[in-house]
């Protein structure tokens, strides 16, 4: 069936071609956009003036000496009418026309006897010949997998699908804008280390041929920022890529955008008071409302975010306390409690574990859970008068971490042990324990100043959405199709 839609297209290529009209041309005339001729319309169709616009052809109705195409190109969706009385090329344009078909229309604007605002065409010219045919809108995709594989498909038929992608623009150009008004200087950091390092994760690793060395794809974007502190710059910020080892589910994907900012000479204090007026008004400018749902709740930003300290909620949803819990009570408690461990977790793993289990998924409410133990932060400070617990506050809202800041570590003999720490763990099986980085404690040997440091992914922006992440990139990693068609079978 397929192979016929497509042999019946080519025959109307030939036919275009024949007839000397190239189908797929390097210039076309256009005057406006669908969306500025919606604005402007009453303007536009008064005045009597031709317009050229251009688009896909999502649909069209041929009664016989009238075409009625449905037209969008991005900006809006307009109809078209074209007739055999005022219409050049007529028949050529009824003879060759398919629905996914890109054309040019002149002519003037108009609204027909329903009122429908419609471009009445005096010429029509394919300039892109479409080759397969596209889901028609009333039946679209409905399986996930191709959906999310083809994309540009949904993209096609779906304008709320394109709206969500705008609105990413604006979450991540708010954040932009706000960092750069608050004096923060935009870097760019290397994708490829030697190391990686700034979180717990296994990485990508690939192999850099003029070099003759293998590099990993960078699990986080905190090391390198952090020496470029040590440099001089007091407060900068990056936005890219990561690239996580790890496995997807609705929160998770293996490569993804994050947001990663410090600010010297400030504590994770300052960052907290800043934090909740950034998250607010990158919220209210990219969904135009501080009360957002997930899940059939109410999410409510606007009001003066809680403080939960980690060590007293841990032991009141586990009873469990943190400062004097053993290793062994922690994994007892987890094997009571269903979760799979072995002997590489250490102390940090399983705290974690637990409080993924017991705790995260109750906090709906956005809030700051503090001063959690060191064992689960390596990189942040140690509390003055606590040594058990670091300075560090997550953001977490609707059952997920949702942001994560600290003060930092900055002294080297400090972070040396630390990184042994979890060097041990690594050799235990661990393969997300962090790296003991040489060339890191070196620059910190020459000195870092206080600093708070925060970070946020593109996960924030999904839940805003109330979408699974992959829902809100263009196209995530996915099994092939022959892989896909293969467990099928």
């Amino acid at each position: 069936m397929l192979e016929d839609i497509i042999r019946a297209r080519k025959d109307k290529l030939k036919i275009l071609k024949d007839k000397g009209i190239d189908p797929y041309p390097s210039a076309v005339r256009r005057t406006h956009t669908i969306g500025e001729i919606k604005k402007s319309f009453t303007t536009l169709s008064r005045d009597k003036k031709k317009v050229f616009v251009t688009g896909r052809v999502l649909g069209f109705r041929d009664q016989g000496k009238i075409i009625f195409v449905d037209l969008d190109d991005g900006t809006g969706a307009l109809q078209a009418l074209v007739t055999r009385v005022k219409t050049k090329d007529f028949d050529t344009l009824k003879t060759t026309l398919d629905i996914g078909d890109y054309i040019e229309v002149s002519g003037i604007l108009i609204k027909t006897k329903k009122g429908e605002q419609s471009v009445e065409a005096r010429s029509t010219r394919i300039i892109v010949k479409s080759m397969r045919p596209i889901p028609t809108k009333h039946f679209g995709i409905e399986d996930t997998e191709t959906r999310l594989r083809k994309r540009y498909l949904e993209l096609i038929l779906n304008p709320e699908t394109r709206e969500i992608f705008r609105k990413k623009a604006i979450f991540w150009r708010t954040f932009r804008t706000t960092l750069e008004e608050n004096g923060f200087l935009e870097v760019e950091t290397p994708v490829l280390e030697r190391v990686p390092g700034g979180a717990e994760a296994e990485s990508f690793i690939t192999h850099y041929n003029a070099l003759d060395t293998d590099f990993h794809l960078r699990i986080s974007l905190e090391i390198s920022l952090k020496k470029l502190l040590v440099g001089g710059f007091d407060k900068i910020f990056e936005i890219g890529r990561i690239f996580r080892n790890e496995g997807i589910d609705a929160e998770h994907l293996q490569d993804y955008t994050q947001l990663e900012f410090y600010w010297a000479y400030a504590d994770y204090n300052d960052l907290m008071k800043f934090i909740e007026k950034l998250y607010k008004r990158v919220i209210k400018t990219t969904c135009g409302t501080l009360v957002t749902e997930w899940k059939g709740q109410k999410i409510d930003w606007s009001r003066k975010w809680q403080t939960v300290d980690y060590f007293t909620i841990f032991n009141k949803k586990t009873g469990i306390d943190l400062s004097t819990a053993t290793i062994s009570d922690l994994r007892k408690k987890a094997k009571e409690s269903g979760i799979t461990t072995d002997q590489s977790l250490g102390k940090g793993r399983l705290i974690d574990l637990l409080f993924k289990k017991f705790i995260r998924p109750e906090m709906i409410q956005p809030c700051f859970l503090i001063d959690p133990p060191l064992e689960i932060e390596p990189l942040a400070k140690r509390i003055v008068g606590n040594e058990h617990k670091v300075a560090r506050f997550q953001i977490v809202a609707c059952g997920s971490e949702l942001g994560k800041g600290f003060s930092e570590a900055n002294d080297p003999q400090d972070e040396r042990v630390r990184f042994e720490e979890q060097m041990i763990l690594r050799e235990k099986g661990d393969a997300e324990a962090q790296m003991l980085d040489e060339d890191f404690l070196e620059s910190l040997e020459y000195g870092m100043p206080p600093a708070a440091g925060f970070g946020v992914s593109e996960r924030l922006f999904s839940l805003l959405m109330d979408k699974p992440v992959r829902e809100t990139v263009f196209f995530p990693a996915m099994k092939s199709e022959k892989i896909n068609k293969k467990i099928n079978d």
